[in-house]
């Protein structure tokens, strides 16, 4: 039977602490949800720091080896460092987490977009920290920038330097074609791990004609030489990773995607949302991918080349 790998994305830049007291913000918090989301069933583990005293999005290398390391040492799952960070972040910010420690896997966006979260002040009504106004509705002025140099500096600083292999974040299908033009520059080789983000205000729409079109186009582009994952995010989670696994790919789930674990129920963890999805696929008979095999699929260089011992 197919092998699935579930990602968890564990904290993410996006959710602030006022949307969900289940939301990890400290080091020791992320640390202890991500290797719970591990013990689950996760074979990989999308990471961002933040902040320890208030939860904002943080790039500080030192910030990022109070998380990974407990990590590193309590699990084999695959640590997968952003290099997308936030959009108020210069792109040596973005990246100096990975670079740090010569991540294994790590994210690249591939297109500048508008990445909007602004509707949601219209719901909330108290903060936690003075900072969370003011950036949520900075997304209804800036941009999530990624330039053709940014991810080649991106695929420079982190694939050839590194070795680190990624996984490329499509919002839309023009960052597909982005992709593939860098495939042909022979900028990026296989096997290629897409992740098709479904349902960000500012990138395509989370309904499943949407993810039919992005598979056509994806194997239109790379024919069978990529593997592929769905990332729906709010309470299109379930629905669309499932649909994902029955077209043949895999799945990711996480606090960063969706705060909830049901229609209007807030998720108490990661490996709650781990557990979900991993009931929900045994039932269809898929069987979970382990980090060896995980890494395996992906052709990553392994535990022992990161830089965290």
């Amino acid at each position: 039977m197919r092998k699935v790998i579930i990602s968890c994305a564990v904290t993410g830049s996006v959710h602030t602490p006022s949307m969900s007291p289940y939301l990890p913000v400290t080091p020791a918090e992320i640390a202890e949800q991500a290797i719970d989301a591990a013990k689950a069933g996760a074979a990989i583990l999308h990471l961002h720091a933040r902040n320890p005293a208030d939860g904002r999005p943080a790039f500080e290398p030192e910030v990022y080896r109070q998380l990974l390391a407990p990590i590193h040492a309590s699990t084999d799952a695959v640590i997968n460092i952003t290099s997308g960070g936030t959009f108020s972040m210069t792109l040596d910010q973005r990246l100096a987490g990975a670079l740090d420690v010569s991540a294994e896997m790590a994210s690249c966006n591939m297109g500048t977009m508008n990445f909007a979260i602004y509707p949601v002040l219209e719901k909330m009504k108290e903060f936690k920290y003075e900072w969370e106004r003011d950036f949520i509705e900075g997304t209804r002025r800036s941009i999530f920038r990624n330039t053709f140099a940014d991810i080649e500096e991106v695929l420079d600083r982190l694939g050839n330097a590194h070795q680190t292999r990624f996984e490329f974040e499509c919002y839309d299908v023009s960052h597909l074609y982005n992709l593939k033009h860098f495939v042909d520059r022979g900028l990026v080789t296989g096997p290629v791990f897409l992740q098709f983000v479904l349902g960000v205000l500012g990138g395509i729409g989370a309904d499943t004609e949407n993810l039919v079109h992005m598979k056509r186009i994806a194997d239109k582009l790379f024919g069978d030489g990529y593997q592929w994952s769905v990332l729906g995010a709010g309470r299109h989670q379930t629905p669309l990773v499932t649909q994902a696994a029955l077209m043949g790919g895999n799945v990711r789930v996480g606090l960063e995607d969706s705060l909830t674990v049901g229609a209007g129920q807030l998720a108490k963890s990661n490996a709650e949302q781990v557990s979900r999805i991993r009931d929900v696929l045994e039932r269809l008979g898929f069987e979970i991918a382990t980090p060896a095999e995980a890494r395996q699929m992906l052709g990553l260089k392994g535990k022992d080349k990161v830089l965290l011992g």
